[in-house]
């Protein structure tokens, strides 16, 4: 069975979309997934999170013009059964050259799947820029699902509305019609605030179903992690956040299991 392709997004920064990427693809690798982190934003954290170095000529860039196998930029990781593409300062460039070319937002898609025909893998996990250009199109373009987080502070469902649409879009164009919403997940809760409690309240009554029953703590630690190029297991693994990313992970490994009778709409 081909690996479940899934596009990590929203087109707003600062959500917790890269601690998300991170954190999940390290707790799916200890459940005994097989995972890769793809890494295709230019600002490269989830490289970096996961203690890569940025290296020149690391990235997917090369593959997505097609001039080389993405695969070749396969690198390994601290942690078994999880690898990563790695992202670089080229990928800031990459936008501008896909934009020139033909079938521009399929590139991704074409480029993955020698990589998803040869197996060996559970969950390709695409960690994609807080945008949605070139690159998060691509993305959406070649995933089966979409993991959207939303950070619990006023404005978060204004994040929704734009991304459930481009979702619509690629199923209206035919260009990605089995792009599923997968599921929303709160970020950045603080259980003290009524903010966070009511904002978790408003994106459960429209979304429903959708959003995962974890949610993810604001806490130091897990802004720590980073910048010593650490998953929160490696870092504190005691710690309330890498207690949360380890449920959402099992969540998300239920839900993956009976997305055939998920909701596939949007929820929008």
């Amino acid at each position: 069975m081909s690996a479940a392709v899934i596009a990590v997004a929203n087109q707003k920064g600062g959500v917790g979309k890269t601690t998300t990427a991170v954190n999940l693809a390290a707790a799916l690798a200890a459940l005994g997934k097989r995972v890769l982190l793809l890494d295709l934003d230019p600002q490269a954290n989830a490289t970096s999170g996961l203690g890569l170095e940025k290296a020149a000529g690391g990235s997917a860039y090369r593959a997505l013009l097609g001039e080389e196998p993405l695969a070749l930029k396969i690198r390994p990781t601290a942690h078994e059964r999880l690898e990563v593409i790695p992202s670089e300062l080229d990928m800031c460039s990459v936008e501008d050259e896909l934009g020139r070319l033909e079938h521009r937002i399929l590139r991704l898609a074409e480029a993955l799947k020698p990589i998803l025909d040869e197996g060996g893998r559970d969950v390709v996990l695409v960690d994609c820029p807080p945008s949605l250009g070139i690159l998060a199109l691509n993305a959406l373009a070649a995933a089966d699902f979409l993991l959207v987080p939303l950070q619990c502070e006023y404005y978060a469902l204004e994040g929704m509305s734009m991304i459930t649409r481009v979702v619509d879009q690629l199923h209206a164009s035919g260009t990605n019609p089995r792009l599923r919403l997968l599921g929303v997940v709160m970020t950045m809760f603080d259980g003290r605030t009524r903010l966070s409690q009511q904002v978790v309240a408003e994106v459960r009554e429209h979304f429903g179903e959708l959003v995962f029953e974890t949610v993810i703590p604001r806490t130091t630690r897990l802004a720590e992690a980073p910048s010593h190029g650490q998953p929160i297991f490696d870092y504190d693994k005691y710690s309330a956040g890498a207690a949360a990313y380890e449920v959402l992970a099992q969540e998300l490994c239920a839900r993956l299991l009976t997305s055939d009778a998920a909701p596939s709409q949007s929820g929008a």
